[in-house]
């Protein structure tokens, strides 16, 4: 970019696509790095945060940057694949600058900070904030009762300070369109302090999902930071499975009161899951898999697959049993593969297509025996039945997942170095 080069609100290059001067995508940009100076000067912008395929996060300095624009970041090639370590002096910009109160020089008035601008310097690569955009009001107020305006870096103070109750609503906004998986690793690399204003701003469907997603601890440190009533209603929007592992983690007391703070039926679901062992079918299982009585059609059916809420793996079957249709059910007649139900007539009934040949599990069956039934049978999912014949829920093949990876999996490097040396 050369002199007159337009500002860029960093809000607008969260997620954005960075390129490497083929064409090829190398990342997503998921952060900023700046660096606070002192005397009122503008913050020199270090580089960037690139999520790369393998989801490592790695450091992309300014000057390898040739372009931002149309919704897309261009760098001049090769990116080095140290995972990227912030250091004390650094600040990542959407994580720890947005949401900020600081206060005007001119009025002393306290502002929320909305958005920051950066724009590169004239006739070099060096880019710098030099724009704050800030509203007027209480922190939490709505939008409309309060003034916003753009200022100069110099026309605020207090970024330098730790700020206690700091908001998340701009930072969570920067989420909006990434998936859980993606919300769970920025929060995975923010302090604990801002990870439980962002768990707070989240609401509770959201943060279910993204609790799903993370590390045992870092669910257990967030959980813990909400209130009791709040906690429980995340734990109800969340899978059963995942809700009962998460569980199974606190004291016997707090487990015992957060179950009697859930719904009933909610917590009737994750106290029978919590009485298996855990590496055993019944303890992976999760108990809301698509059950059918035999008089639905195909046209039911896909129905039931086309809910946005469900997993691939679990929208890739559905189950047919007698009533009642939620587990544990009555008698498990057969399972109903979702490429059959592509191939036959939306009147047909589920019970003239059933797959009667694929054995269930019991629930007791170890990991072990899991794992080599799904590979044995080229299966996403299982059903796991009693003695009785009753459908007590589905193993998927994510939860397996989830339990062969090691503890630490999310901060294993599975790929190797492709650059050697430090920023």
């Amino acid at each position: 970019m050369v002199a007159g080069a337009p500002r860029i609100f960093v809000s607008h290059l969260s997620g954005v696509p960075v390129f490497d001067p083929n064409g090829d995508q190398v990342g997503r940009v998921r952060d900023l790095v700046a660096m606070l100076r002192v005397g009122g000067r503008p913050p020199r912008l270090l580089g960037l945060v690139v999520e790369v395929v393998s989801r490592r996060r790695v450091f992309l300095p300014m000057t390898r940057v040739t372009g931002v624009e149309s919704g897309q970041v261009i760098t001049t090639g090769v990116i080095n694949m140290r995972r990227f370590e912030q250091r004390p002096t650094e600040r990542l910009v959407l994580g720890e600058l947005l949401d900020r109160r600081v206060t005007l020089v001119a009025s002393g008035e306290e502002v929320t900070v909305l958005d920051v601008a950066i724009q590169q310097l004239p006739a070099r690569r060096d880019w710098e904030i030099d724009r704050i955009f800030v509203r007027k009001g209480k922190s939490g107020a709505l939008r409309r009762r309060g003034e916003a305006l753009t200022v100069e870096w110099s026309a605020v103070t207090g970024f330098s300070l730790e700020e206690h109750g700091q908001g998340a609503e701009n930072l969570v906004a920067t989420f909006e369109q990434m998936r859980p998986a993606d919300v769970a690793n920025v929060l995975h690399h923010l302090t604990p302090k801002r990870r439980a204003e962002v768990a707070n701003a989240l609401d509770d469907d959201r943060l279910a999902d993204v609790l799903e997603e993370l590390p045992e601890d870092e669910q257990v440190e967030i959980l813990g930071k909400l209130k009791e009533e709040r906690a429980a209603d995340v734990l109800e929007a969340m899978d059963p499975d995942d809700a009962a592992d998460l569980l199974s983690e606190l004291p016997e007391d707090d487990k015992e009161r957060l179950l009697t703070l859930m719904r009933p039926d909610d917590a009737a679901d994750v106290r029978r899951l919590l009485s298996y062992e855990e590496n055993t079918a019944g303890g992976l299982m999760t108990t809301e898999p698509i059950v059918l009585r035999p008089d639905a059609t195909v046209a039911d059916a896909l129905a039931r697959v086309r809910q946005a809420d469900l997993s691939p793996a679990l929208a890739a079957q559905v189950y047919v049993c007698r009533p009642p249709d939620e587990t544990p059910t009555g008698k498990y007649l057969g399972t109903v593969h979702f490429q059959r139900l592509l191939r036959d007539p939306p009147f047909t009934l589920v019970s003239s297509i059933v797959d009667t040949d694929l054995p269930p599990l019991r629930p007791n069956a170890s990991l072990p025996a899991v794992t080599t039934h799904l590979a044995a049978y080229n299966m996403v999912a299982v059903p796991v039945v009693d003695e009785s014949g009753s459908l007590l829920g589905a193993v998927t093949v994510d939860d397996v997942l989830d339990h062969l990876l090691p503890d630490d999996w999310r901060e294993t490097e599975f790929h190797s170095e492709e650059a050697v040396g430090g920023r």
